[in-house]
């Protein structure tokens, strides 16, 4: 950037010598009638002017390279702040608002640090210079010109002050217009299938017309700016061009003073005008840019606290937590008084009605939000106390709503962990997913849409599932595995072989699987069965069905009989 505005500088007095050249040869070199003279003071007015020429484009071209390295950088750092943020941060800024802070936002700091380079360092120039040479030329009609500079600077002061605020909601805007848009993307087969496509399309046109109108009043508002200046500048110009002819009239001013003078008022009037689409660009740069740094300034609110250890034989532990998406401390808690204990090995099952708090249990024991009171341990350790990287690693995961990639099934179960090949094929295996794979064309380099599109339900978990038990390249099985509601698109013998192979070949893994079923679960170690945030009933199948009331009517509306106390988990299972 340095290089380039010294060589714009330069390019930028090569303009300004032009003229003052001009008013020299006229006034001084062709009353002598020298034709030598008259060549090398043109020659010189070529000269500057293929350099200024030559300059200008090299500093542009300079500028051009700039403003996309730098945007490419903040581009870059504000993605990888993005992928730091906790989930209460996103969640307060919202997808949509991020999206358009990487998109559009960077897009109007391209601009802005573009047109600073090409315009921000010329038009000053051009406009001291200009008012500098036409000082020492005529005093006089400078003064004329100086008395228009007062107006031009209010409107430019008042365009930026008032411009700035209007972007600022003008980009508010734009993130209701991308979420507006990415629901609708998300959601179109539903839209589709309830025919509601007239109601999504006044939905968006209300947003657009947000938009719209904030931008136009934004644009009346900055449009101003021209108009004001050609007025300001003009009333000068006729000034100048009056005084001036009176004063060549008089004999007091020789003609080619008057002809430079009036060639510097041109330079210093587009000077001016380029410094107010500057300021406007600047306004719509400066609210973006704002938004950007709100992000990037963001600190790290789940904090890496010192090492918190206490011997136990349990592998996972809640002791008390409770938990509230509230930031609002007297907001009531999702989460209330939780408490058990896992060890190495065992499988808990949780149960219980939508919002009841299951993903958000998975959720804090991956600290993606921390608890507001409690602690929770692993291996005893508090868990904000172990480093993010050595935490994740632990864990194998299959969310509720998890994403597979437009990429290939390969690069979709390895997940850029450079699995080998026998690896990727074993845990197809054990979830069930190695025979519809061998009967897609290509294989594990078969192409999968966005989503998994050209999957079924089905296909996709049992994928998704695939990538959570291949934990790492050496083949080793996660310590940890999650199954959020992971197997509710597979059919009952699928789902009943999955877990028989979870089972058989992965006895060291401590389970936790959240799940709608009650035959997916039943054989687990522990079922917990939450009610608003509590512990309803806690134990194992046999235990539940003779204690929790809930779990009775859950397991008699799924299995359709209750089994004789003496069949045991074997035949309840078999039920199904």
């Amino acid at each position: 950037m340095s290089g380039g505005l010294s060589i714009k500088f330069f390019g930028t007095i090569m303009d300004l010598l032009l003229p003052w050249i001009l008013a020299y040869l006229i006034d001084e070199v062709v009353p002598q009638k020298s034709i030598p003279l008259i060549l090398l003071w043109g020659g010189g007015m070529i000269l500057c002017a293929l350099l200024a020429v030559t300059t200008n484009v090299i500093a542009n071209r300079m500028a051009s390279g700039v403003a996309r390295d730098a945007v490419r950088t903040i581009r870059h750092d504000l993605f990888s702040k993005i992928s730091y943020l906790s989930c209460s941060q996103i969640d307060r800024l919202t997808i949509p608002s991020l999206i358009a802070r990487l998109s559009s936002d960077t897009y109007n700091i391209h601009r802005l640090v573009s047109s600073m380079q090409r315009i921000g360092v010329r038009a000053p120039i051009l406009l001291l210079g200009g008012i500098l040479i036409t000082l020492t030329l005529e005093p006089r009609l400078t003064l004329v010109l100086l008395a228009t500079m007062p107006f031009t600077v209010l409107v430019i002061l008042f365009v930026f002050r008032k411009g700035i605020p209007l972007y600022s909601r003008l980009q508010e805007g734009v993130d209701h217009l991308v979420r507006v848009v990415r629901e609708n993307a998300t959601g179109i087969r539903i839209i589709k299938a309830l025919s509601r496509g007239d109601y999504e399309k006044r939905r968006f046109a209300g947003a657009n017309e947000e938009v719209t109108g904030r931008e136009f009043k934004a644009n009346i508002i900055m449009g101003i700016t021209n108009p004001a200046m050609f007025l300001l500048l003009n009333w000068g110009l006729v000034a100048v061009i009056l005084a001036g002819a009176y004063r060549v009239n008089a004999g007091l001013t020789p003609p080619g003073v008057i002809l430079a003078f009036l060639t510097y008022f041109t330079i210093i009037l587009n000077a001016t005008l380029s410094i107010t689409r500057m300021f406007v660009m600047l306004s719509r740069g400066s609210a973006s840019g704002k938004r950007i740094a709100e992000v990037l300034a963001l600190q790290e609110d789940l904090k890496l606290y010192s090492r918190d250890h206490v011997d136990s034989n349990c592998h996972i532990s809640f002791e008390n937590v409770s938990f509230s998406y509230n930031e609002n401390p007297s907001g009531s808690e999702l989460l209330e008084g939780l408490s058990f204990s896992l060890k190495k090995g065992e499988t808990l099952g949780i149960l219980g009605e939508t919002g009841c708090g299951k993903s958000t249990i998975l959720q804090l024991l991956l600290r993606f939000y921390d608890p507001s009171s409690g602690r929770i341990r692993i291996d005893g350790d508090d868990i904000r106390g172990i480093p993010p990287d050595e935490l994740y690693a632990k864990f194998g995961i299959c969310f509720q709503k998890d994403v597979l990639f437009a990429d290939t099934v390969r690069e979709n179960v390895s997940f850029g962990r450079d699995l080998e090949e026998k690896e990727i094929l074993r845990s197809l295996g054990f979830a069930r997913a190695g025979e519809f794979v061998n009967e897609l064309p290509g294989g594990l380099d078969y192409n999968l849409g966005s989503r998994g599109v050209n999957l079924s339900g089905g296909q996709r978990q049992r994928l998704l599932i695939a990538r959570a038990l291949s934990s790492s390249a050496e083949g080793r099985a996660p310590e940890i595995l999650i199954l959020d509601d992971s197997s509710s698109a597979l059919d009952y013998r699928t789902d009943a072989e999955l877990r028989r192979k979870l089972r058989e070949h992965f006895t060291g893994t401590t389970s936790i699987i959240v799940a709608q079923r009650i035959s997916t679960v039943m054989q687990a170690d522990h079922i917990m069965v939450m009610e608003q945030g509590r512990i309803l009933g806690y134990g194992t199948h046999e235990e539940l069905m003779e204690s929790c009331g809930l779990y009775r009517d859950i397991f008699r509306s799924q299995m359709g009989r209750r089994p004789a106390p003496e069949t045991g988990r074997k035949e309840a299972a078999g039920a199904f």
